[in-house]
């Protein structure tokens, strides 16, 4: 599979996550919402790492790669909440634009801390991106 299949498969599924989650959330607090949500994606996930046989490298995890992925988890689950309670109060092709600014606020973080190179044509897709968002924020 290429990351190109790979990143469309993502987003196909990111797509999907967000109206059945839209549906799933009416007359629910947000936050019961999410842990659900989590629960079904812990043991979905753990049994994908048992099925294929990836759990016995667990112990050959280094601590900085235990700090960094707990530390990804704890971001992945406040972005979670927020966006479930601004999916619950919001409109799902308001909120999502809003929520797809991650991309260009990853492409930012990854020039300053991992040093990727940010040509004039990111910039000028990122700036692109950014006024999309806002337009279809605001839109009526």
């Amino acid at each position: 599979m290429t990351w190109y299949l790979a990143a469309f498969l993502s987003a196909v599924f990111a797509a999907l996550t967000t109206i059945l989650a839209k549906i799933g959330i009416q007359n629910v607090n947000s936050n019961l919402a999410t842990a659900i949500r989590t629960t079904v994606i812990l043991l979905f996930t753990w049994g994908i790492v048992f099925f294929q046989g990836g759990a016995s490298s667990i112990s050959q995890l280094k601590n900085s790669t235990w700090l960094f992925l707990i530390l990804s988890g704890i971001a992945t689950g406040l972005s979670w909440l927020f966006y479930f309670r601004a999916l619950q109060i919001g409109e799902a092709s308001k909120v999502v634009p809003i929520d797809k600014l991650s991309l260009v606020l990853t492409i930012i973080l990854a020039g300053i801390f991992l040093k990727e190179k940010i040509t004039l044509s990111i910039i000028f897709g990122s700036v692109l991106m950014t006024v999309g968002a806002i337009i279809i924020a605001y839109a009526k």
